[in-house]
């Protein structure tokens, strides 16, 4: 016994002199990480734990440093650590659940830190034991829900909230995590619902509640059924899901607006000769990629809810104030490291909000304007690997939009108007539109605003053939319900056509190096078919008879394009190689657009000859035209106004795996469990003895 004291003497008095003390909580780890029971000689050992201030950094380098055999020797300790864990979130003490709620981060992440192939454990295992997991996470569950529709501490809300994040991104593909099995089964639907219907809770925690539901969403959406997706498909409360196009609103507007700010950053001064010079773009590459790569999640969870929920639908013509144009008195927040551009909401609930004035001369918006304004920035550069996917969900969205009837009753109500300032790439060829000088007109002018701008704006290269197509698929889905509906849109056609034109001279400028990567010949014919669905349905929905005759200008005026694309389908057609089929397909849609070229070309010609003009006016042209259509015969061509919905599960499976798998690993990234400092915590609960 006197050895046993003089040893311990010892080994304190050595330790002690070469070591700084260890604190209590480090020391308590250590414990946990013998083999041994730490509450065998202290019987108060777990009671003590969680009053400790948590040592997040410690813990998970102490999971990490060890290998699988000897995670799997302490397994009995972490499953009795996470069991107390779950135990100390039904305390009173807040304090007590808020190091619970941290330590079980450290412990979720630390512990799937070591889930490789070759260790060989299981992580429902190791952290509950198979024969109590299905108790723990009921349990787990349980108090999340609770805390997170309880009246108490914002915080503690929050720090649930990062919890369930933490579940769910511990894996890169989130359907390999199996913990969510019991996240599906033990519901928290109803808790993210709460927060989002409620303004004070959502201005606090609707990032993080949307970016949580659309998570929730895509685990094993395509192999089982996941209860999360069938409840979102029928969620009709018109506050909750108006609280959602809140969020999803100011998460996008936010973005818009610190785009703004740095696009007139740069083009003021000397800063901004510097970067012309270097040849920078808005913001530092590294910045970008992950400013685009975290909204992802934003417009993921829009995707969601205008693709699941039909009563989603009127939230995107909710009107409110345009966001940044008003000020808002902002409530004192805690302060967080500095995130990169777009990945945070705006700290105050800016629309919904009972203190908002009601100014007559402030722009009104909704959140399909917030949205079309993020897609004309994400769109413009298509180089970026993540602006390539979040351009590709924006027309995504556009796609189920431009399909549903409501939505298309809204775009097309010309009671509605709006003025709708687009960003437009900056190009040498053409000045920049004044932002006062829009007119205020439907949506869906603002819609195909932004696809005629795509369409200009990348021919280029590195051809994105299929955000083309999805382009191409949106108008024609658009001419096909004014057509169906007999809507006449005052809109500037012309536009549209020049764009579709130069379309086609492209693909045919580069069909060599464009046919070596796609079959251009599928882009062509939707684009000749947009042009026959003009001229043989136009009269029911071009706004005058002049629009039509300006179509049938149009294509006389740049005949040369059609015939030298009826050229190279003809040479494609008529040879035995693989592109024979689409280009035949092509050949034979141009039979209106050459019976309207070889009708008028000739009468247009003799018109010229026998006035002895040289060079026809527009003006003269179109007087050949309306008195020469009695004698122009075309085909009648079937199911121009059909086309095939869109559908997520058969086609756009892949797409989708890969962007949640994106989500996941930055979501994972950039939560950061100590933005809920221990100082603010410890503030708020101050006063609870």
């Amino acid at each position: 016994m006197a050895q046993a004291e003089k040893k311990g003497g010892l080994l304190w008095k050595s330790s002690a002199s070469k070591k700084p003390l260890k604190e209590k909580v480090v020391l308590m780890y250590d414990a946990i990480f013998m083999t041994e029971d730490p509450s065998k000689c202290s019987p108060r050992f777990w009671e003590e734990l969680f009053l400790m201030k948590v040592n997040l950094e410690y813990l998970e380098s102490k999971l990490e440093s060890l290998d699988g055999e000897e995670l799997m020797k302490i397994k009995d300790n972490i499953n009795c650590l996470f069991q107390h864990c779950i135990q100390a979130l039904g305390e009173e003490h807040p304090i007590r659940v808020v190091n619970a709620l941290q330590t079980l981060c450290a412990l979720i992440r630390g512990v799937h830190q070591k889930n490789k192939s070759t260790s060989g454990f299981d992580i429902i295992n190791m952290l509950m034991g198979f024969d109590k997991a299905e108790l723990c996470m009921k349990n787990l569950m349980e108090s999340l829900d609770s805390l997170l529709c309880a009246e108490g501490s914002e915080s503690l809300k929050s720090l649930c909230l990062k919890l369930l994040l933490c579940l769910v991104t511990v894996t890169d593909n989130i359907s390999q995590n199996t913990i969510l099995e019991y996240v599906m089964i033990n519901s928290i639907f109803e808790a993210i619902l709460q927060i989002l219907s409620n303004p004070p809770s959502r201005r606090e925690h609707g990032y993080d509640a949307v970016v949580l539901l659309a998570l929730l969403v895509n685990y094993r959406k395509y192999e089982s059924v996941n209860p999360y997706i069938v409840k979102l498909s029928i969620v009709d409360d018109e506050a909750t899901l108006n609280g959602m196009g809140l969020v999803i609103a100011q998460a996008l507007s936010e973005y818009n607006r610190q785009y703004k700010d740095k696009e007139e950053e740069h083009q003021s001064g000397f800063f901004s000769a510097l970067t012309n010079m270097v040849g920078s773009m808005f913001i530092a590459d590294a910045d970008e990629k992950i400013s685009v790569q975290t909204n992802e999640a934003i417009l993921l969870a829009l995707y969601e809810a205008v693709h699941l929920n039909r009563n989603f639908i009127t939230v995107l013509a909710q009107s409110h104030p345009e966001m940044g144009l008003v000020t808002v008195p902002i409530s004192p927040i805690p302060t967080t490291p500095v995130t990169p551009l777009g990945t945070t909401p705006p700290s105050s609930d800016v629309i919904g909000s009972a203190e908002l004035p009601l100014d007559a001369d402030v722009q009104t918006s909704n959140l399909l304007i917030t949205f079309l304004k993020y897609s004309s920035i994400v769109m413009q550069d298509t180089k970026d690997e993540h602006r390539l996917h979040s351009g590709k969900l924006c027309l995504i969205i556009l796609t189920c939009i431009a399909e549903d009837q409501y939505a298309n009753a809204f775009l097309h109500d010309d009671n509605v108007n709006f003025r709708v300032n687009l960003h437009r790439m900056p190009m040498r060829h053409r000045k920049k539109a004044a932002d006062k000088n829009l007119p205020c007109r439907p949506l869906v002018c603002a819609v195909l605003d932004l696809m005629v701008e795509f369409i200009v704006t990348h021919m280029m290269k590195e051809f994105p053939m299929d955000l083309y197509v999805r382009c191409i698929q949106i108008v024609h889905k658009l001419l096909c319900y004014q057509k169906k509906c007999r809507v006449r849109l005052h809109y500037t056609w012309r536009e549209l056509w020049s764009a579709l034109i130069n379309l086609l001279k492209f693909l045919m400028s580069n069909e060599t190096v464009l046919l070596a990567k796609h079959n251009i010949f599928t882009l062509a014919l939707m684009v000749v078919n947009l042009f026959n669905m003009f001229i043989t349905y136009g009269d029911t929905f071009l706004p005058t008879p002049s629009s039509y005759d300006e179509l049938y200008y149009e294509i006389i005026r740049m005949h040369q394009n059609f015939d030298n694309l009826y050229s190279m389908v003809l040479r494609l057609s008529t040879n035995a190689g693989q592109w024979k089929e689409p280009a035949s397909k092509v050949m034979h849609a141009l039979v209106n657009i050459r019976a309207i070229i070889n009708h008028f070309n000739p009468k247009i010609e003799s018109y010229a000859a026998v006035n002895h003009i040289s060079q026809l006016s527009e003006e003269q042209v179109l007087e050949v035209v309306r008195s020469n259509y009695d004698t122009l015969t075309l085909k009648l061509q079937d199911g121009l106004d059909q086309y095939e919905r869109y559908s997520e599960q058969h086609k756009e499976a892949a797409f989708f795996k890969e962007l949640v798998r994106s989500i996941s690993i930055n979501v994972r990234r950039s939560l950061a469990f100590n933005t809920l400092s221990q100082e603010v915590l410890l503030k708020e609960f101050s006063t609870i003895s």
